[in-house]
């Protein structure tokens, strides 16, 4: 399994109307991130930057299948509205992720 963080920024102005749109994601879409091998995504939010942990499978895997996935389309389209973009980041799963740094729970002594 891949544990792994991302960043992203919304728009100026689109905070409020970005939770409320995650207050109840699309059921068909948690499907879908299911079916692709993701099995937990979770946001937290400080002003515009939004910070995200997923756990998957595969994660490379699941963004290629999600990136034909009609649902993941357009959510993907939906969402463009209020988040500027993933931060990126060359050494990251898929060009993504944050570097891990530290975990208190694999620190052994």
């Amino acid at each position: 399994m891949t544990r792994l963080a991302l960043h992203s920024r919304l728009i100026p102005g689109t905070e409020e109307a970005y939770e409320s749109e995650h207050a109840r994601v699309w059921p068909e879409l948690i499907t879908v991130m299911h079916t692709a091998g993701i099995r937990d995504w979770s946001i937290w939010r400080s002003g515009r930057d939004l910070f995200h942990l997923v756990e998957a499978d595969d994660f490379e895997a699941a963004l290629a299948y999600l990136k034909d996935n009609p649902t993941d389309q357009r959510w993907q389209q939906h969402m463009s509205q209020f988040v500027e973009g993933f931060a990126q980041n060359p050494e990251g799963v898929a060009g993504q992720s944050l570097r891990h740094v530290w975990t208190m729970s694999e620190q052994v002594d």
